[in-house]
């Protein structure tokens, strides 16, 4: 079968037309046909070989949504089609310690849709029936693609450090993760403060779900709330004054990182070990999660803050996430 998608044919490339052949479908895979991709920043990582892990011709795209038009003889729990989704994992071994814990993200062995394979960027994508997630009934399709890594990648940290909907808690960053962090922590019922470094976004922030901005660059603002939080969640990726925000956190308080910060993250031991505070990251979430999520985001009508682009101007897209213009998310109508 014939795909039709996008690929870089090298880094820093620019995506071209690129069409190749799905190999027979095997009994555990499922074919999705493509409605709708989120653009990720992570996608413009893998075209530009930031990790040292792409292959090329590299077919981006993991935030998908469609339908299911083919699947294997022993796919379970999914039928020719169903609205679906897929993100950054395509599959895993499910027999590791990880997958049988319920933990799959965690699966040393788990493929990136990304990852030596072709993703959504295109017509079909192929994936791994347990990775394939039907959608809640009365969810907008057109906004659900970016719930697929962005929303679970900031909805399992919630969940992983155990916050209370009495908690105080920040968000470091208000972008394509941080304004849906935002969001899931106004529904959680938190008091939720935004650490931005542009104050001019302070109503924007207070509609995503702020009930406070403070200024992160401001020394006196970060002072006037230290001892107060919680939780803090990281969703930059730039070297910032961690030991600022660790003077913020309440005794016990968490700070939790899910941005990839490529430089050493300065953190004083002392900072930590006087209030008993800790430090902690994680990736996305498990196939379980990211279903609960899903349901939560239509039951509390949670979506991310999206610009539509078509498929064939991906390009185009790409120009504008790369020059900061994005708000907040972009995703291509296939």
């Amino acid at each position: 079968m014939k795909v039709n998608a996008y690929a870089a044919k090298s880094a820093n490339s620019e995506l071209e037309k690129f069409n190749y052949d799905f190999p027979e479908l095997d009994k555990e895979h499922v074919d999705i046909k493509v409605h709708y991709c989120g653009l990720c920043h992570s996608d413009v990582s893998m075209i530009n070989n930031d990790w040292g892990q792409s292959q090329y011709p590299l077919v981006p795209g993991h935030e998908i949504v469609g339908e299911i038009t083919a699947l294997g003889s022993e796919v379970k729990g999914l039928k020719i089609g169903d609205k679906v989704g897929m993100g950054w994992f395509s599959e895993s071994c499910m027999h590791c310690n990880q997958c049988m814990d319920g933990k799959q993200h965690l699966c040393n062995d788990a493929e990136g849709t990304i990852v030596g394979r072709h993703g959504g960027f295109a017509d079909k994508v192929r994936g791994h029936w347990s990775w394939v997630t039907k959608l809640p009934e009365g969810i907008d399709m057109a906004k659900a693609g970016p719930l697929f890594c962005g929303g679970i990648t900031v909805f399992n940290p919630i969940v992983l450090s155990g916050v209370q909907p009495t908690d105080k808690v920040g968000v470091i960053g208000i972008g394509g993760l941080g304004h849906m962090a935002l969001k899931f922590l106004k529904a959680w019922g938190c008091e939720v403060t935004a650490f931005t470094s542009n104050k001019d976004k302070t109503e924007a922030l207070k509609k995503m779900g702020a009930h406070n901005v403070v200024d992160s660059t401001d020394p006196k603002e970060l002072e006037s709330i230290a001892g107060s939080l919680d939780f803090i969640l990281n969703t930059t990726n730039v070297k910032l004054d961690w030991n600022a925000f660790l003077t913020t956190l309440a005794p016990q308080g968490k700070l939790h990182t899910v941005g990839a910060v490529l430089e050493p993250m300065e953190i004083p031991a002392f900072s930590m070990i006087g209030g008993e505070k800790s430090v902690g990251g994680s990736p996305l979430g498990s196939i379980a999660l990211t279903r609960k999520m899903l349901e939560f985001c239509v039951r509390h009508d949670i979506y991310p803050t999206v610009e539509e682009f078509k498929m064939e101007d991906v390009n185009a897209a790409l120009k504008h996430l790369h020059d900061g213009k994005a708000r907040f998310r972009i995703v291509l109508k296939a």
